[in-house]
């Protein structure tokens, strides 16, 4: 059975510390509708932008953004490219619909996103079944080797015994982030695949981290940090597939990742959020659609006044909108500043 090699220092017990508690504010800031779907929705794109754009693909996280809308023939690219933002797209709606109350990651899971992530790029045969040749990179730089998997003929073993492992009461009894990065790690270091292996390996982790209670709105994409800190990261989960088998470098890397993005996103929902304390007393309030847009446009613009609901909702008269805005400031969501004409309606 496959033993994780790993001490819990400091750095991993402190950023665990501080991401247990940014979870604590994103899931009971109660934020309207209308800006929960807008955070899963840029969440969707920023996951599969920044885990393919990591693999070398060269779309735009706007390009990106098109593809998604299904405008992928306003993208200049190659088609590779576009498969690969679709596929990625498929694997985090695979993900998404995997039934609540699972209670562990398993081959299936696995051999499901992997075939996912590759459909339309490899051959059918390479989707459904593990690599049969050795596999290794180098730096192009310097010509060094960085990495050699191991050879094909130990994958099955390998494979086995670290699902032996994810239903042992050793992964039982390890903290869920833990679990979730020696998942990607694990994963990543077999490298069970032709080809796929990465995204496959951090889809993994995610859903490692869903089932085990820790999808936080599902707002967050831990793969944006590991595209921006791409040195870092290569480093991180290289130490502990060449140089030595302690996953300790790669889970503080891990686990600062998770930190720095979920603090992010706590700093976004406690802003949008604006008075924290009145939102909490307040709850989750009934909004019309129309009254999601109009919260949405005094989130950015700070205010709304008469001109702007009429350039908002050119077919919509003013007592109509005056009601949804009674209503808003009734529920204790806006409240009005300012007389006739003048008046604007601001967030409490």
């Amino acid at each position: 059975m496959f033993k994780p090699n790993y001490q819990i220092t400091n750095n991993i017990l402190m950023g665990i510390a501080s991401i247990e508690a940014a979870r604590e504010v994103i899931e009971n800031s109660p934020l309207v509708p209308y800006w929960e779907r807008q955070f899963r929705e840029d969440r969707v794109v920023r996951v599969v932008h920044y885990s393919t754009a990591l693999e070398g693909n060269s779309l735009s996280i706007e390009d990106v953004r098109k593809v998604l809308k299904g405008e992928e023939g306003e993208v200049k690219a190659f088609q590779r490219d576009i498969q690969e933002v679709i596929n990625y797209r498929n694997v985090v709606a695979y993900i998404e619909k995997i039934p609540t109350g699972t209670k562990r990651i398993t081959l299936e899971h696995m051999s499901d996103i992997h075939s996912l992530t590759v459909e339309n790029i490899v051959p059918l045969e390479e989707r459904d079944s593990f690599r049969t040749l050795p596999w290794g990179t180098k730096n192009s730089r310097t010509g060094e080797i960085s990495f050699v998997a191991p050879p094909p003929e130990d994958i099955e073993r390998l494979v086995s015994d670290f699902f032996e492992w994810v239903n042992s009461s050793d992964f039982e009894s390890m903290h869920p982030i833990l679990r979730a990065g020696i998942v990607i790690a694990e994963i990543a270091r077999i490298h069970p695949y032709t080809e796929g292996n990465g995204r496959t390996s951090r889809a993994m982790g995610t859903l490692s981290l869903y089932l085990d209670g820790y999808d936080i709105k599902r707002f967050f994409a831990l793969d944006e940090y590991y595209d921006q800190n791409a040195e870092m990261f290569y480093e991180a989960i290289q130490s502990y597939q060449k140089v030595t088998d302690s996953l300790v470098p790669w889970l503080e890397f891990f686990v600062k990742g998770l930190d720095i993005e979920l603090s992010r996103i706590k700093s976004r929902v406690l802003e949008m959020s604006r008075d924290h304390r009145m939102r909490q007393e307040i709850g989750q309030v009934p909004l019309t659609a129309r009254q999601e847009e109009i919260l949405k446009f005094i989130e950015e613009h700070g205010y709304i006044k008469n001109k702007d609901w009429r350039e908002l909702f050119p077919d919509i008269s003013d007592d109509t909108i005056l009601r949804d805005l009674k209503d808003l400031m009734s529920k204790g969501v806006i409240k009005k500043e300012g007389k006739t004409k003048a008046a604007k309606y601001v967030l409490r």
